[in-house]
């Protein structure tokens, strides 16, 4: 198209509906069917239509979708996004309103398209950095938002995660209450710290501050997901400490195959060395043996987070920032 601005008219003629028929898909004041509806989308994508502010208060427009800004990255276990991206659809439905996945890791440039497109009311994002890149458009754009994570400076923003730091803290609490003194913490993947990805950062500080507090001795070291790497830095670990008799496991990907390795390498759990994770209890649930697990709440958290963003939407006060309490449940690991 030329440098003007694109007309409603125009939607209209390349979707082949009457005017009436985009206003209503823009703002959501009458149902239309999905295949109109996407029909209408599409044509707004392809030719770059953007309602004016005046248009889009006189419409009170609403697009009755939120977008749910998921990259995917390196180092992230997707069975356990994947629970957080259900959650969230499951949320929005019970507000009558769509959601829009977006899963290509474009930083600021995503939520900038997103946002101009007139195609979403709000955003959620995930998998947040201490000092993320996406954090100072969102507090510049007209539309809401909320995090799943908190970055460094919370500050215009609104957050809601599990207390990871409480979490890591919650783990070594249990292996000191069991008589452990010596513990480390298996993490996430090295890629994942090297980001600064806030809940990873959170449970290893936790965990170094209980050691400390407690007068442990304790290591926190990255971990990779695939059974060899497990396996090395499994064996290394108690050829280094052979003192070592608690483990906290902090990766997804990684918790099975540090039960192999610990079988590999002639160690009973949890006899010999006792385990704790910090998963969904799914994966807690289905372990050999059965692990003692800090639940990561994926339908609370995500539950919340669409309640806090319907909130901002009706124009509600919300909180800057909603932690979960972690929640530690007892299975045969320790």
């Amino acid at each position: 198209m030329s440098g003007r601005a694109v007309t409603i008219a125009e939607v209209a003629r390349h979707a082949g509906v009457a005017v009436s028929t985009v206003s209503y898909v823009l703002s959501g004041k009458r149902a239309i069917s999905a295949d109109t509806r996407r029909r209408v989308l599409d044509s707004v994508r392809t030719l770059g239509y953007h309602p004016n502010a005046g248009a889009r208060a006189l419409a009170s427009r609403r697009a009755n979708v939120i977008a749910l800004v998921l990259p995917f990255r390196v180092g992230m276990h997707v069975p356990v996004l994947m629970q957080f991206a259900t959650s969230v659809v499951t949320a929005a439905r019970r507000y009558d309103h769509d959601v829009l996945l977006l899963t290509a890791d474009e930083g600021p440039d995503g939520i900038r398209r997103a946002a101009a497109s007139a195609l979403v009311d709000g955003l959620v994002l995930m998998d947040v950095e201490l000092h993320d890149p996406r954090v100072p458009l969102l507090r510049q754009l007209a539309e809401p938002s909320v995090l799943i994570g908190f970055p460094a400076d919370t500050t215009g923003l609104t957050c809601v995660d599990l207390d990871f730091a409480r979490a890591g803290a919650l783990c070594v609490q249990h292996l000191a209450e069991r008589g452990h003194r010596e513990v480390a913490l298996l993490g996430a993947p090295g890629v994942v710290y090297d980001r600064g990805t806030g809940f990873a950062r959170r449970t290893r500080e936790g965990f170094t501050e209980a050691v400390a507090a407690h007068g442990l001795t304790g290591v926190a070291l990255p971990c990779e997901e695939t059974f060899d790497e497990v396996a090395r830095i499994v064996g290394e670990l108690l050829e280094r400490r052979p003192g070592l008799t608690g483990l906290v496991v902090h990766n997804e990907a990684a918790a099975g195959h540090v039960l192999g390795a610990l079988r590999q390498h002639g160690r009973r759990v949890p006899e010999d060395i006792a385990v704790v994770a910090i998963c969904p209890d799914d994966i807690a649930e289905r372990s050999s043996p059965s692990l003692t697990s800090v639940l990561v709440p994926a339908e609370d958290v995500g539950r919340e987070a669409v309640r806090l963003l319907m909130d901002k939407l009706e124009g509600r006060t919300v909180p800057d920032g909603t932690l979960l309490a972690p929640r530690l449940t007892i299975r045969d690991s320790t």
